[in-house]
């Protein structure tokens, strides 16, 4: 088995993808007005409007609404990205008894999103297979 995506459900699908495109460096694929994708060396962000899933039933799904997950990216320097990024921060850079240096901010639907560099010799080890995009 591959984890291959996360779906954020959103009611302004350009809004949120102009968000990701920007805190990641990364371009988005369109496949509809509906639906794009963000791929990352490791999984797959994607970004779905609300009509993507008119066929759940009623409130399977609310939009904006996360308060239990995290979306989190690796990053080459989080400290510099901080100093480039215009975005709501929850959390100023700071590292984590677990060894990665982490920037946490919400993207426009108040998702979590968490930006992190692996900076203690333990984490840049578990980590040294992934690649962060430049």
């Amino acid at each position: 088995m591959n984890f291959v995506s996360v779906r954020v459900v959103t009611t302004d699908v350009a809004r949120l993808v102009g968000f990701y495109e920007r805190v990641t460096g990364l371009d988005a694929t369109w496949s509809t007005p509906d639906f794009a994708e963000i791929a990352t060396g490791g999984a797959t962000l994607a970004i779905g409007s609300t009509r993507t899933v008119a066929m759940l039933p009623p409130g399977a799904v609310t939009a904006g609404a996360n308060r239990s997950a995290i979306v989190e990216f690796l990053v080459d320097d989080v400290d510099a990205l901080h100093e480039k990024l215009d975005v709501d921060v929850v959390l100023a850079p700071t590292t984590m008894p677990w060894g990665n240096r982490s920037l946490l901010v919400r993207d426009p639907d108040g998702n979590l999103v968490n930006l992190f560099t692996p900076v203690t010799p333990a984490a840049v080890h578990k980590f040294s297979g992934h690649v962060a995009p430049e």
